[in-house]
C-alpha cells in the first residue's frame, strides 16, 4: 500500500471544475466522502452548472438539494428513494434509458464524463482493485473520464468479472474506511407471499433466474428450495439467492453462458450479500452492458425474468416508471430483461404485482393513468400474475387479454372491469353478435 500516494477528500475534489460531469458510483458503492467534500466546495461558491450522473444511489444525495440549484444538476440514470421528491418537483432531472445503454451514453459520447468518483477494494499484489458491490455504468464511466477518483475502502468486497480494474487507471486516492450501507427488507405479507407461490410455480427446475429487488423476489426465492440446478443472471441481486446457493439449488449448471456463474452488475442487501461476493470466483460482477444485453440474456435456456409494475392496463400495457405524470422510478432492467426472457429458449417474462394498491384502488384499469410511462409494451408482454392468480398474454387478441387480466383483478373490481372491457371492446355488432352465437 505505501506506494499509493493518498490525499484528502478535499483535496481530490479540487479537480471538479464549473460545467463539469461528474460520474458517481452507484448503490451502496456511492463515495461518500467524495460528495460531501463536493457538496462542501459547492456551498463555498466554488463551483457553477456541475453536472452528476449516477444509477440510484443509497445514502444522502446532498447535491440533489433545492439549495444547490445552479450548482449541481443531477441528471440521473434512474430515479432512486433519495432523489425521488427533488426529482417530482424539478430540483433534479432524470435521464429516460435502458439500464443496459446507460454505459452506451458515456462510451459512445452522448454525456462526457470529466470525472469519475468510485469506490474500490485495497489492491492485491498485482496491482488490482475491485469496484466490489456496484459495476453498472461506472465501468465505462473510469474508461471515458478525464480524471478518476477511487476511494480506497476496506470494507468494499473484492468481487471479480468487470469489477477488477488496474491502479493505473485511477488518477487520485483518497483513504476512507465506511461499511456499506446495508438495504433490509420488510417479511413479506400475505399478499406477497401469494404472489410469489404464483410466480414460483412457473419457475422450472434448471431455469436461469432475474428477479429484481423488495418484498416480492424474496417471496418467490423463499419458495425455490426443493428446484434444482437454478441459474442467475440479473442486474441486481440481495440476500434471498444466499440460502437457495447454500443448498445447491442454485449452480447454474444448465446456464447457456457463464455456466456455474452468479451474473450481476450490483447488488444491494444486508453485509452476508457483501461478504458472499467477497473473494468468490463464482459471482461475476459485470457490465451492465453485458448482463443486460437481450441478447446474452437470451442464450439461457429457460430464462425466467420476473418483474413488477405500478399498473397495467386492459390490453397489457405496463407501466413501471411513473404514476401517472410523476416520475417514480425509472426504465431500468425490466425490458433488457422482458425481452431477453422472451428470446430465450423455454423462457418466461413474468410481471408480477399486487392486484390493489394500499388504499385499496385496483392496479389492473380500464386504461393507464394520463401520463403514465409504458415500459412494458403490450406486444412484450407474457405472463402476468397477481395473488390471486398467474395468467399468460402473449398471442391473446385485447378481448380475450382483457378476459384474462379481469381473472386475475382483486375480485372488488371485476365488475367495473367487465364493464370497461364490454364499452371499449364490445360495441362492435360483430362482437355482440358471436356472444349471442355462443
Amino acid at each position: 500500500m505505501s506506494k499509493i500516494h493518498f490525499v484528502t477528500p478535499a483535496e481530490a475534489v479540487k479537480v471538479i471544475k464549473s460545467g463539469d460531469h461528474v460520474h458517481l458510483s452507484s448503490v451502496a458503492s456511492a463515495p461518500q466522502c467524495l460528495i460531501k467534500a463536493m457538496c462542501e466546495r459547492g456551498a463555498n461558491g466554488e463551483l457553477k452548472n456541475v453536472h452528476v450522473h449516477h444509477l440510484h444511489t443509497e445514502g444522502p444525495a446532498p447535491y440533489a438539494a433545492p439549495e444547490f440549484e445552479g450548482v449541481f444538476q443531477l441528471d440521473s440514470f434512474f430515479v432512486g428513494g433519495n432523489v425521488r421528491k427533488v426529482t417530482q418537483s424539478g430540483y433534479a432531472d432524470y435521464i429516460p434509458i435502458f439500464l443496459s445503454e446507460t454505459q452506451k451514453l458515456y462510451r459512445a459520447g452522448y454525456l462526457p464524463c470529466d470525472v469519475a468518483m468510485i469506490q474500490v477494494c485495497p489492491p492485491d499484489d498485482h496491482g488490482y482493485v475491485s469496484l466490489g458491490t456496484s459495476v453498472d455504468a461506472t465501468r465505462a464511466a473510469v474508461e471515458k473520464a478525464k480524471t478518476v477518483i477511487a476511494v480506497i475502502n476496506k470494507y468494499v468486497p473484492r468481487s471479480f468479472g468487470d469489477a477488477m480494474i488496474h491502479l493505473s487507471e485511477i488518477d487520485l486516492f483518497v483513504e476512507d474506511d465506511q461499511p456499506l450501507i446495508e438495504a433490509k427488507f420488510a417479511e413479506p405479507n400475505e399478499i406477497e407471499k401469494a404472489i410469489g407461490r404464483n410466480c414460483a410455480a412457473l419457475i422450472e427446475d434448471g431455469a436461469c433466474l432475474q428477479m429484481g429487488i423488495g418484498a416480492i423476489p424474496n417471496a418467490v426465492l423463499a419458495q425455490l428450495g426443493n428446484h434444482k440446478n437454478l441459474g442467475i443472471q440479473t442486474e441486481m441481486f440481495a440476500d434471498g439467492v444466499l440460502p437457495l446457493v447454500e443448498k445447491g439449488v442454485i449452480n447454474g449448471a444448465n446456464k447457456g453462458v457463464d455456466k456455474g456463474k452468479i451474473v450481476s452488475t450490483f447488488l444491494m442487501g444486508s453485509q452476508k450479500v457483501y461478504d458472499f461476493i467477497d473473494n468468490n470466483p463464482e459471482v461475476l460482477m459485470m457490465d451492465v452492458g453485458y448482463t443486460n444485453d437481450p441478447f446474452i440474456i437470451s442464450r439461457n435456456p429457460k430464462m425466467t425474468a420476473i418483474n413488477s409494475a405500478l399498473q397495467v392496463d386492459l390490453t397489457g400495457q405496463v407501466c413501471a416508471d411513473s404514476l401517472g405524470k410523476t416520475f417514480y422510478s425509472g426504465v431500468g432492467g425490466q425490458i433488457d430483461f422482458v425481452y431477453g426472457a422472451s428470446r430465450a429458449v423455454d423462457g418466461k417474462s413474468i410481471i408480477a404485482m399486487p392486484s390493489v394498491t394500499n388504499k385499496g384502488i385496483s392496479k389492473i384499469a380500464p386504461v393507464l393513468n394520463e401520463g403514465a410511462g409504458v415500459v412494458t409494451t403490450r406486444a412484450h408482454m407474457h405472463w402476468f400474475v397477481t395473488e390471486y392468480g398467474a395468467v399468460d398474454l402473449y398471442g391473446k387478441s385485447l378481448q380475450e387479454r382483457a378476459r384474462l387480466l379481469i381473472s386475475v383483478a382483486h375480485p372488488d373490481h371485476r365488475e367495473a372491469l367487465d364493464r370497461a372491457a364490454f364499452e371499449r371492446f364490445g360495441s362492435h355488432h360483430h362482437y355482440i353478435k358471436s356472444l349471442c352465437e355462443e
